[in-house]
């Protein structure tokens, strides 16, 4: 079976699409190794970095288009949308899957089956936080291709109903197949060389922390995180990961303001190799966002050995699995309340740890892998939408 994907976000998005495509990638072309030809399609060979995460195997191709070296963006685009339709035919793909959201117009017509991977709606659920002219394409852009998908992968429960709600799609056109995590946050964390070591988070307050990661925006809500230590020991510290942004200049405004500034640490561009060095030495994780596709940081955390402590109002509940906690999103002081119960020491923390690493194996790789391969071979087999 000869199978595309867009491959884009696996050459240029260091996180959240990325690592999803990087992930589902890996573990498809090592539990199909016998069945299935991968074949990813990116404008170009993007960041070094990020390809090399993919694992050389005999049935994993590289392909890109035949553009000039100075193409204009829009020229990449154009193949992405539309051109790449032609060399998928050139190369006998039997199956595409669009694996951010996104899939090119013409597919049906060609006879090549189509799967979508839909991680969330969130452009929709909340265009507050995107801007108009944002949130309106990336409308366009979903409603285009849930009408080309012969089928669609929802990431979450949470997800399937929006695509349902807002989407208008039948319920039969949709499969939930959770995320998987990558296998580095399943095992301890290698031993890096002093000059890779992240030093803030080891330098905080008392040398205890807290830990946040993901972009430093506002629908993550990290300021709650903030506010909360008002309502913790003072010689725990709070050290968010993540991209930062002029929200992120808000937080630390607060910070500084609220004679909290020493306890709360900002790290950037930090590494595959470092976050999980960074997780292990946490007491605890916290993600107070306000809305996500899924959370993917909550399974990653619960591998590495952290109790969790979320928010209520999406999806995170199937995430963290009943033995987590959850608050409200705009609650600090029940979040606080909520840490304290799963700090080191506390009644009950490796219980429920352990309860929540056997929560997460549903999401290990191999397992996902295989639920994906097998929409593949119904289509294939049956001729006929799964």
């Amino acid at each position: 079976m000869i199978v595309g994907y867009d491959a884009k976000r696996i050459v240029r998005n260091g996180t959240g699409l990325g690592s999803y495509s990087r992930t589902l990638v890996n573990n498809l072309a090592e539990t199909g190794a016998d069945s299935l030809e991968l074949r990813l399609y990116a404008p170009d060979a993007g960041r070094d970095d990020l390809r090399c995460q993919i694992a050389q195997r005999p049935n994993i191709k590289w392909c890109y288009p035949k553009l000039k070296p100075q193409t204009s963006k829009l020229k990449a685009l154009y193949w992405r949308s539309w051109g790449i339709v032609k060399d998928l035919v050139r190369d006998g793909v039997q199956v595409y899957h669009g694996l951010s959201g996104e899939l090119p117009t013409g597919l049906r017509k060609e006879g090549i089956r189509s799967v979508v991977t839909i991680h969330d709606l969130i452009f929709m659920r909340h265009p507050e936080y995107y801007s108009w002219i944002d949130a309106k394409l990336y409308e366009w852009k979903f409603r285009r291709t849930v009408r080309e998908a012969d089928h669609i992968i929802a990431i979450s429960e949470c997800t399937k109903r929006d695509i349902m709600e807002l989407g208008h799609v039948p319920e039969e056109k949709i499969t939930v197949i959770y995320q998987g995590y990558a296998p580095r946050f399943g095992q301890p964390p290698p031993i890096l060389p002093e000059g890779r070591l992240l030093c803030p988070p080891r330098g905080t307050k008392g040398g205890l922390y807290i830990l946040s990661v993901g972009t430093i925006e506002e629908r993550k809500n990290a300021l709650l995180a903030v506010q909360a230590l008002h309502y913790l020991p003072e010689n725990l510290s709070l050290v968010l990961v993540g991209r930062a942004t002029d929200y992120a200049r808000k937080v630390r405004q607060y910070a500084d303001s609220h004679g909290l500034g020493e306890r709360v640490v900002m790290l950037h561009n930090v590494t595959d190799e470092q976050l999980p060095q960074l997780y292990a030495d946490a007491e605890a994780f916290v993600y107070p966002s306000r809305y996500e596709g899924f959370g993917i940081p909550i399974i990653e955390a619960i591998a590495m050995g952290l109790p969790v402590v979320a928010a209520t109002g999406s999806c995170l509940e199937e995430a963290g699995g009943p033995h987590s906690l959850y608050v409200g999103p705009d609650d600090a002081e029940a979040l606080a309340a909520a840490v304290r119960q799963v700090l080191r020491g506390a009644s009950g923390r490796e219980e429920r740890i352990a309860a929540s690493r056997d929560y997460i194996r549903r999401f290990e790789g191999q397992d996902v892998a295989r639920q994906v391969i097998d929409i593949y071979s119904r289509f294939l087999s049956q001729g006929v939408e799964v």
